[in-house]
């Protein structure tokens, strides 16, 4: 079996996100969503809400592919959570060529912890490649429509945060 994890911290799930979830899911048997529990960033979503959302977007990617998708909220190093999962792949998603240089990092020091365990980077479709959760939380703080970054669940979720 093909086992591939996906990690990030998913605050909150965007389309970009979606997008190399469902093209990912073609690739392997069982996609682990791996939801990062990463109190250095502040996430603005708890880790439950967080999963909540993954889950409710992963079902119905699940329904039209022949790959278990499942989520699985993970503290510890990257490498240990594939591990974990028995994941064979990490699979990363890119949007610009700044996040090469951070992620061509990560794959240096994660294959010197475990070499039998490779890195597949998936790009963003175009459509996609400038959604990052950081700025759809601005957009949403300040009131601005972020219909075409996240799906409606994900749009009603982030207007209530922040009606509060």
């Amino acid at each position: 079996m093909r086992i591939a994890l996906y990690p990030g911290t998913f605050d909150p799930i965007t389309m970009g996100h979606v997008d190399i979830i469902r093209r990912g899911a073609a690739l392997v048997d069982r996609l682990v969503i791996g939801v990062a529990i990463n109190r250095d960033k502040g996430p603005l979503f708890t880790l439950e809400e967080r999963v909540f959302m993954v889950e409710a977007e992963c079902a119905a990617l699940s329904k039209d592919s022949s790959c278990e998708i499942v989520v699985h909220p993970f503290e510890n190093l990257l490498i240990d959570c594939a591990r974990d999962v028995g994941a064979q792949t990490i699979i990363r998603g890119l949007r610009a060529v700044s996040d090469f240089e951070y992620e061509y990092q990560m794959v240096g020091m994660n294959r010197a912890m475990d070499d039998t365990i490779d890195t597949v980077f998936l790009m963003a479709e175009a459509k996609h490649q400038a959604v990052a959760s950081k700025l759809v939380k601005e957009i949403a703080r300040l009131g601005g429509d972020v219909s075409k970054f996240v799906t409606p669940d994900v749009a009603v979720a982030l207007k209530a945060k922040f009606a509060k």
